[in-house]
């Protein structure tokens, strides 16, 4: 497996010849701040997170979590936590799906996402639109793999689709929250998702990350831009 994740680094980089390895963005006081509020948030939050689990179990015998993995700071893999939302085998199922339907399957390719997602169990349907299912992302912000305020984590094969952009989004962290998130997230498109990405990189700031985390609550709450 860890040979596989070199694989998977060294494929990811090999398209920015030019790319040096950097310290993460924003340094020793974004990590601090990462740490002291992921830890509070996990203690707030843990009685949530044990009847979301008890709700997974119930609607779909099979993992609490589910983790997939995704390109972090210097295009290093890591393996990104959520509450599984989806039925087991759903790779199976969407694979079977994707091939009766080339509506759905058009879809997929452009967004790497379905509006109508026949993978997704009831209580999945319901993390998702509150976003509720990323909770366990907190655990990554410890680890060091991702931070609060980030770009939104990607998948090895989407970083051709940053092009150019693709060396901002490797300076750093991915995000459990970030500009994305809080300007209209599934309501835009990719190309908009990756110029928001490398505006955050580009003028990142201490007090743009808090005010991120601000305007992150109306957005959860209200559930916009989620699907």
């Amino acid at each position: 497996m860890k040979h596989d994740v070199e694989l998977a680094d060294a494929s990811i980089l090999s398209h920015y010849t030019q790319w040096r390895p950097m310290r993460p963005l924003g340094g020793l006081r974004k990590r601090v701040f990462d740490v002291v509020g992921a830890l509070i948030l996990l203690v707030l939050f843990s009685p949530l997170f044990l009847l979301i689990a008890i709700a997974v179990k119930l609607d779909d015998r099979g993992p609490v979590l589910f983790g997939h993995q995704r390109v972090g700071h210097n295009g290093k893999s890591f393996r990104c936590l959520k509450f599984r939302t989806m039925v087991t085998e759903s790779d199976a199922r969407l694979a079977a799906y994707l091939a009766e339907n080339p509506a759905a399957l058009a879809e997929w390719a452009t967004t790497r996402k379905l509006r109508h997602d026949i993978r997704v169990t009831a209580t999945g349907r319901v993390l998702r639109k509150l976003s509720l299912d990323e909770l366990p992302q907190l655990l990554n912000v410890l680890r060091g793999d991702m931070s609060l305020v980030g770009p939104r984590p990607i998948m090895g094969e989407e970083m051709a689709r940053y092009g150019d952009r693709g060396s901002h989004y490797l300076r750093s962290r991915p995000g459990l929250t970030g500009k994305w998130q809080v300007s209209g997230r599934s309501d835009t498109t990719y190309e908009e998702r990756v110029q928001l990405d490398s505006q955050y990189v580009e003028h990142w700031s201490f007090v743009g990350d808090v005010w991120i985390i601000l305007k992150t609550v109306p957005v959860v709450l209200f559930a916009r831009g989620a699907r």
